[in-house]
């Protein structure tokens, strides 16, 4: 289970709980810093970066959100380049062009260029550690396993680590696994335990945090204007960011 962190506040404190690694996607980041929708507006330096903050603040494998690589195969060394410099174990690439709104009219790459683009990926690494992640929106989009299926088996042969079924449910994601022999990553499926995830390696939780954040913030703002209360747990939030810590090397270097 990865669940999804929208800065590093709330990736230390997923890591607090004990998960054993956090991921951080598109999604969350436009949400939370810039406050816009996931529609394919930001750019490969403020994902990066993101990522690198998140990276920078938990000690658990991070999994990052690369959108569909933001270069043809013949530059993608560049994602690569950025999400190894930043520090991340895990990078997705998806054959999604265009839409991720039910209103919008839907486009994917063509699958030899999405599986040149995973090709590309996988040799521009310079870590064998560091893993790419393929996926397809095929399922998404037109509900069409057999030409999902087709596309992750492309990108597999391309050299891809997982592949990612975006959408499918336990029975098509156990036909995806039959058929496909890698690894599998998925988004949690509403309304589903756990226990019907069993097929998948890795489940994203990918607006977890958002989510959290909205709900709690809203209560807290409608709970101070109703009764004027703040919200408490200054000593647990300060102890999470390290002011301990901060207070134990000012005693040691004599500033204290």
């Amino acid at each position: 289970m990865a669940l999804g962190a929208s800065d590093a506040l709330s990736a230390k404190i997923i890591e607090s709980h004990g998960f054993e690694c956090v991921y951080i996607g598109s999604y969350a980041s436009a949400a939370s810093r810039f406050a816009i929708p996931d529609t394919g507006a930001l750019s490969l330096p403020e994902l990066a970066e993101q990522a690198r903050t998140i990276v920078n603040a938990v000690r658990v494998p991070v999994i990052a959100d690369a959108e569909g690589g933001f270069h043809d195969a013949a530059n993608l060394w560049r994602t690569v380049q950025a999400f190894e410099q930043a520090g991340v174990a895990a990078i997705h690439i998806e054959d999604h062009a265009f839409g991720k709104h039910a209103a919008v009219a839907q486009k994917l790459r063509p699958a030899h260029e999405a599986a040149a683009r995973i090709r590309a990926a996988v040799e521009a690494r310079e870590d064998p550690d560091f893993l790419i992640v393929a996926r397809s929106d095929a399922f998404w989009v037109s509900r069409d396993l057999e030409d999902t299926i087709a596309r992750l088996s492309l990108y597999a042969e391309a050299g891809a680590d997982m592949v990612f079924p975006t959408l499918v449910g336990p029975t098509e994601l156990a036909e995806v696994r039959r058929r496909v022999r890698k690894p599998a990553m998925v988004v949690d499926m509403p309304g589903q335990p756990l226990a019907a995830h069993k097929d998948a390696a890795i489940v994203l939780y990918y607006a977890f945090s958002a989510l959290a954040q909205l709900e709690a913030l809203n209560q807290a703002i409608a709970r101070f204007k109703t009764e004027g209360t703040a919200p408490l747990g200054m000593e647990a939030l300060e102890k999470l960011l390290g002011y301990d810590a901060f207070a134990e090397r000012a005693r040691k270097y004599g500033e204290s």
